[in-house]
């Protein structure tokens, strides 16, 4: 199943409209007819999560089953400089201790134009519109899942574990309750 999304999901999706939970709204934006279940997954703790919320959000309307069509042929790969990989951490890059939303936002943007721009730049958009609309740090880390998802499919492992450390390190720690 493709979800694609429908004038209603566009219209949440508009400024100002605030129906929906960010989880919700980050399958939103990635719901375009091109990409399944499997991709939705790391915004969910479980399959069957997922699962459940894009049936819900198909049952009030929000996506619908795109209709199967040929994809466009895929262009050739750009090669990428090896001058060009992340710099996870440089002396010019150190990292002061500093945790906030602020600083994770500008990172996963980064990462969002270095990783994607070029070789997805419909993810890049969806990507950059969802760390727009982030208010959280549970919406950062669900976009911070999806692009580490891409990436380890792209990059590798490696690459995508020495990402989500930084991650780690840039989000302001989960508020406890006592």
């Amino acid at each position: 199943m493709f979800p694609t999304k429908t004038e209603k999901a566009r219209d949440e999706l508009q400024a100002g409209q605030r129906t929906l939970s960010q989880r919700e709204r980050a399958l939103l934006l990635m719901a375009d007819g091109r990409r399944s279940l499997t991709d939705f997954s790391p915004l969910f703790p479980s399959r069957v999560e997922a699962e459940q919320a894009i049936q819900g959000l198909m049952q009030r309307g929000y996506l619908q089953v795109a209709r199967p069509v040929a994809p466009p042929p895929a262009p050739a790969p750009t090669p990428v400089p090896a001058a060009e990989p992340i710099q996870v951490a440089t002396s010019a890059d150190s990292f002061d201790g500093k945790r906030s939303l602020a600083t994770t936002r500008m990172f996963l943007f980064d990462i969002c134009e270095r990783m994607f721009v070029r070789r997805d730049p419909r993810f890049a958009n969806q990507m950059r519109d969802a760390l727009r609309e982030a208010r959280d740090r549970e919406a950062m880390l669900t976009i911070a899942a999806l692009m580490l998802s891409e990436i380890e499919k792209a990059a590798g492992p490696e690459r995508a574990d020495s990402l989500r450390e930084r991650i780690d390190k840039l989000l302001p720690p989960a508020e406890t309750v006592h």
